[in-house]
This record gives C-alpha cells, structure tokens and sequence, in this order.
C-alpha cells in the first residue's frame, strides 16, 4: 500500500485538537502557516517557559491513521485533527523512521522527521486513559511513545488529503527517534 496523507489540520490558537481541512500550507523553515506552532524557534508553552530561545523541532506533527484504529479498537473515539496533529498517514510507519528521513509530500513539500511527539497530560483531559493507551512497553521494557512524529519544513508547499508520501532514509548510521 503506498503511503498517503488522509487528513490535513490546523489551528491557530494552542486548543489540543485542530480542525480538519481541504489542505495546508507549509512554509520552508517555519511550519504550517496559521498554526499556533509556527516559526523558527519553539511554540509549545511549555517549551517556551524553559526557553524561548530553543530552534522549533516541532513545526509539523504527524500521526499515522492506524493509532486511531488501534484506539479505536480500545474503545476510544479518535479522529484525525483531535490528538493535535496537522497531517494524518495511512501506510506509514512514521514511529519505525529514524531522525533525518525526510518526507517528500505531494509534488512540492519536504519534512525532515526530527523525533518522537512526547505525550503530555492533554490527553487525558480529551479522553480518559488515553495517556496510556499511547505508551506502551517494548520486550525490554523501555518506553514506547506512539503520539507520532514531529518535523521541519525543509521545502514548503500545499498539502492536501490523498497526497503521496515518499521517503528518503539519511545515510548511515541510523539515529533511532527520541522525543523532541
């Protein structure tokens, strides 16, 4: 199955759930334009109250469809937009990545995937024991984070519902994903 975007959001105040739309546009080094996580160094208040200074490693928010399905399965009702991401995948291992791939979207757009989205207590707040559902343990028992994957906007451009995704894999040695 070729990897595809299913859904797009944004929203322009820091709400946990951004609305759906007909597409998105990114900008080269800064985002989604509109969100209220666009620009060179970091939105995410709680980023912001440590320093503000920090580069923005997290302009874009990916999140592949099949969470919603896993969740969905677990008896939560998650559509794309709800857990804050701007893109939705479908046929994707966004949490299989390693930092640096990049994502070629659509004809024009390039994200570079530059780690982990790091659950926070939001989610709780938008359904009970979702938190939990999101972590999960690996055979070791190191911490499994399946919130998605955050990135930069190296080439911007319109993304829209139904476009491509192709990957380019960095060279060699791979950087496993850590949360940013």
């Amino acid at each position: 199955m070729d990897a595809t975007v299913i859904a797009v959001s944004c929203g322009a105040t820091h709400d946990f759930s951004k609305p759906n739309r007909d597409s998105i546009r990114l900008l080269t080094g800064l985002g989604v334009e509109g969100d209220a996580h666009l620009g060179v160094t970091v939105k995410h208040r709680s980023r912001v109250a440590k320093d503000p200074s920090q580069p923005n490693l997290r302009q874009v928010h990916l999140i592949h469809a099949e969470l919603h399905d896993e969740l969905e399965a677990r008896g939560f009702a998650v559509s794309a937009g709800q857990m804050g991401e701007n893109i939705t995948t479908r046929g994707l291992d966004l949490l299989g990545l390693s930092t640096g791939t990049r994502l070629l979207i659509g004809n024009d757009v390039i994200v570079e995937v530059t780690g982990l989205r790091n659950p926070c207590l939001q989610i709780d707040r938008f359904q009970r024991g979702l938190m939990n559902a999101v972590l999960d343990r690996d055979e070791h028992g190191k911490l499994i984070r399946k919130a998605g994957v955050m990135g930069i906007v190296l080439h911007g451009g319109e993304v829209r519902p139904g476009d491509r995704i192709r990957t380019e894999f960095p060279s060699s040695p791979r950087r496993p994903l850590v949360p940013v």
